[in-house]
């Protein structure tokens, strides 16, 4: 234990838990989301100070002695929402439970205990940490004495000592103080001096020093304006800064000494962890194991394989691999748990046997297991084809609780209160620390996973069968991981020497434009440095400063584009970091991962990642290669057949989210334009412009076409004119016309919202739920964005459910035919295959039948199909 005191400012860190997170509540509806939070941090701050004293200040209460100097001081604050009042007794409880003091002192706030505590330990010289969400507390950072203020939320800290206040701020810790009583505080409603802001009152502290000399010398103060303010409202100054001052002498009756740390009982905080729902923290609890009596388990090493320990039903086989990426990573070891025991299996044992193999590949045998692509794809490295798997874990714990981060056995199974198996960083430690422990250690833990996987697998079934989302699982998800892992085996072969040609090519472009840009600015510097950037644009060519950041000029990608008109040497620098993005995170990206054995990129297809149910690509990401840009187009020439008989075909579906709103929508207007073969967009121009087809300009268009793919994702008219150019005004009238013209789009909009409010979910065509608890949230940013996601998620996530079904339909009937393709890729709403040059007719006519009859919408689904040499060419 260090020996170092933490004191926390309690009122300011539950606030801001209470806003940063969305409105969670337990199982009796009372709501946790603040205590949640604060508990976190707490656990965070305890495994990483390990403090010998610790203390939570909380205000005592409304009033306080700074009302005696001013009665309005925090008037105009909102009343504490009652869904954050409540939590005030539990957080306390929950903190009697850590064994962690609170202590508060009437007509005192926690800013005025902190500052008393601090200055005693201060004195002492013993190293103390403060946390606020309050830039208040600065004025208590010393030599001995740390301030970590609270962003993003509550998680992450930003420390201050004084040199960083100097830094970061400008001022020096005593002028803390100072500078609010010149600013003032909105929050704490400190009236300041009217009309100075921070930069100013920083440089009158930088000038004069203090308030006090300010004043002294306020004839020397340059603007007339600024003067007269400060003379105007000295006064107030001077009350703002009374009020600012922390009482460092407040009348506590508690000392440093009395503030010591001795832990925790386990059992205690364990138990509040159940009652409030705080599932997920339960494995940073010490001692966790003994508190949650984790069940001691028994089992048997395999020596020789043989199917006697095969049960006739309830097989739970677990692979273990440290490795993320399967395709190259070492098998640990196997678990079989099952009615008739538990078994550890070592690899050896396990690939050396007929047995065993020949269960993996019995289709009659049934299995259970977590992540069936993982494993699937690491056995066909192995040589061993593994079927007859009837239930996916990690598949169905996705569907069930989308928003879950982690799909891993331990995580499941402490969701649902099944604590058997610690986390894989807990046995094999994480990062550069990560080794394998002694076989006793690591073989209990894959055993444990089996364990927790039985104890699962009928919880995860029941929750399916209750959501209604049993198709979606067994129908959906379940034949396309089989579908993604043979293409993950499979590979997309690449053309190497084409890849580094163009990165030849490339390197020789950036040269060329590097050079320009150096003639254009007059001078040599680092394109990449902000700052020596920021320099050339703003000071040596005199361009106009857009915006400013705390280390100088922005020279981000949005100032850039408002620059564009300004010189030349914009759209030059605009290019260099486009392709040079191209050059080391695409081309030289895909070198790295080409296997050198064949030739081919074997990337893995997240499917348990998204919340609209889109798959996402990793190591390397296929989808994700830019097209906008030429250059990026062709990288896809790269992308190759691997048989020269053979070429790339394509089919992709169009505007498969608008024809999906058309259906959900049940828009007439909508549906008829679609089913009558209508540019959808020209058709939006119309009846937004009000003018007939020929009328129709391609600046209107493009206009039409922001609108209706931005109305899929709820666009706002602020995000509309930022995307067009055009005033929020011009925007709000698009929009408004758009509704207009498609009343059951409208409709629905504010239908799926409402539905939102009331369910706290949105569903897809196939019953895919997104869970939405920001969606009654007092944040203003967070309920609109619950709300935008209600509108977008129903279309954006039916649209991923059609073209999983269909690569599903087509696979199936393709296995029915002779004709020699292989599906390699699915890029959003586009199939990519590998066809034999004489089948190309056949596989054209099948899946685009298959695509577009994968489902039955109101609106018909359109498919576009090519081919070419190279995937480029196919587009």
């Amino acid at each position: 234990m260090s020996d170092e005191i933490i004191l926390i400012d309690g009122n300011s860190v539950l606030y801001r838990a209470f806003f940063a997170l969305p409105l969670l509540s337990n199982d009796s509806g009372v709501h946790t989301n603040a205590v949640f939070g604060f508990t976190n941090m707490l656990l965070k701050i305890l495994e990483e100070k390990d403090p010998s004293h610790i203390l939570v200040a909380f205000d005592a209460g409304k009033t306080t002695f700074r009302h005696e100097t001013y009665k309005e001081y925090k008037g105009g604050r909102q009343k504490t929402p009652p869904e954050l009042s409540e939590q005030f007794p539990i957080m306390r409880e929950m903190l009697d439970a850590l064994g962690i003091k609170h202590y508060e002192l009437p007509q005192y706030e926690a800013d005025d205990i902190i500052g008393t505590i601090s200055k005693q330990a201060d004195q002492d010289h013993k190293r103390t940490f403060i946390y606020s969400g309050d830039k208040d507390l600065l004025q208590l950072a010393s030599d001995y004495v740390t301030v970590g203020l609270t962003r993003k939320g509550i998680t992450e800290i930003d420390e201050y000592v004084p040199d960083q206040i100097k830094e970061k701020m400008g001022i020096t810790t005593d002028q803390v103080i100072d500078l609010k009583a010149l600013m003032g505080d909105k929050s704490d409603n400190i009236p300041g001096v009217p009309g100075v802001g921070e930069k100013t009152a920083v440089k009158l502290l930088n000038q004069f020093g203090t308030l006090e000399n300010v004043y002294e010398n306020v004839d020397e103060v340059s603007g007339k304006k600024l003067k007269e303010k400060l003379i105007n409202h000295k006064e107030e100054a001077f009350m703002s800064q009374q009020l600012a001052t922390i009482n460092r002498k407040s009348p506590i009756d508690i000392k440093v000494n009395d503030l010591s740390y001795e832990g925790y009982q386990s059992r205690d905080v364990i138990e509040l962890f159940k009652t409030y729902g705080f599932k997920s923290l339960m494995g940073r609890i010490e001692g966790s194991d003994e508190a949650v009596e984790r069940e001691e388990i028994t089992f048997e090493k395999v020596e020789t394989f043989t199917k006697d320990i095969v049960s006739p039903e309830g097989n739970y086989l677990i692979m273990e691999m440290l490795e993320d990426n399967y395709h190259i990573g070492g098998l640990l070891g196997f678990a079989l748990v099952n009615n008739q025991g538990h078994y550890y299996i070592p690899t050896d044992v396990a690939l050396n046997s007929n047995d065993f193999i020949s269960w993996i590949e019995d289709e009659n045998s049934h299995k259970v297991v977590a992540d069936v692509k993982r494993l699937k794809v690491a056995l066909k490295w192995k040589g061993i084809n593994l079927q007859g798997v009837d239930f996916d874990l990690v598949l169905a714990s996705y569907i069930a609780n989308p928003s879950i981060s982690y799909h891993d056995l331990p995580s499941i199974g402490q969701g649902y209160g099944f604590n058997v198996a610690s986390y894989d960083e807990e046995v094999y430690g994480k990062g550069a620390k990560q080794s394998i422990p002694e076989e006793e250690v690591f073989s209990e833990h894959i055993v444990r996973k089996g364990i927790v996987a039985q104890k699962l697998h009928h919880s995860l079934s029941d929750e399916l069968k209750s959501n209604e989302q049993e198709d979606l699982f067994y129908q959906l998800e379940m034949p396309l991981s089989h579908i993604l892992a043979d293409m993950e085996y499979k590979g997309v072969q690449v053309d190497v020497d084409r890849l580094e040609d163009m990165q030849q090519d490339l390197s020789e472009r950036l040269d060329k434009i590097e050079e320009e840009i150096y003639e254009l600015a007059d001078q040599s510097f680092n394109i990449n440095s902000p700052k020596q950037l920021g320099k050339v644009l703003f000071e040596d060519l005199g361009l106009p400063v857009i915006k400013k950041t705390k280390t100088g000029y922005s020279t981000s990608a949005d100032v850039l584009e408002k620059l564009q008109h300004e010189h030349e040497i914009i759209e030059k620098i605009l290019l260099y970091r486009q392709l040079g993005k191209l050059q080391s995170t695409y081309i030289e990206g895909l070198l790295k991962v080409v296997h050198d054995d064949n030739h081919k990129i074997h990337t893995r297809f997240n499917q348990v990642l998204t919340q609209t149910g889109r798959l996402s690509s990793i190591d390397p990401n296929l989808q994700n290669i830019p097209i906008r840009l030429e250059e990026g187009r062709k990288i896809r020439q790269a992308f190759i057949p691997s048989k020269e008989d053979s070429v790339i075909f394509a089919a992709d579906y169009s505007q498969i989210e608008l024809r999906v709103l058309a259906h959900i929508a049940n828009d007439e207007k909508l549906i008829a334009a679609f089913k009558e073969g209508k540019d959808i967009h020209t058709q939006t121009a119309m009846d937004v412009f009000n003018v007939n087809e020929d009328e129709v300009e391609s600046l209107m268009r493009r206009h039409a076409k922001a609108v209706n793919f931005g109305i899929v994702y709820g666009i706002s008219d602020y995000g509309l004119s930022q995307s067009l150019g055009i005033t929020r005004k011009e925007a709000g009238k698009f929009i408004e016309k758009y509704f207009e013209s498609y009343p059951g789009v409208k409709a629905y909009m504010d239908d799926i919202v409402q539905q939102a409010k009331r369910d706290g979910f949105v569903e897809t065509i196939m019953n895919r739920r997104r869970y939405l608890p920001d969606i009654t949230s007092r944040n203003f940013n967070k309920r609109s964005f619950a709300e935008r996601t209600a509108m977008n998620t129903p279309i954006q996530g039916s649209a991923a459910d059609i073209i999983k079904k269909a690569m599903i339909d087509v696979m199936e009937q393709l296995n029915q035919t002779d004709i020699r393709a292989n599906l390699l890729l699915q890029v959003h709403d586009e199939l990519i295959f590998e066809v034999n040059k004489e089948d190309i007719e056949q596989l054209e006519a099948l899946v685009k039948d298959a695509m577009e009859n994968t489902v039955d919408l109101d609106v018909p689904l359109l498919v576009e199909a090519d081919y070419g040499t190279t995937w480029y060419d196919a587009k």
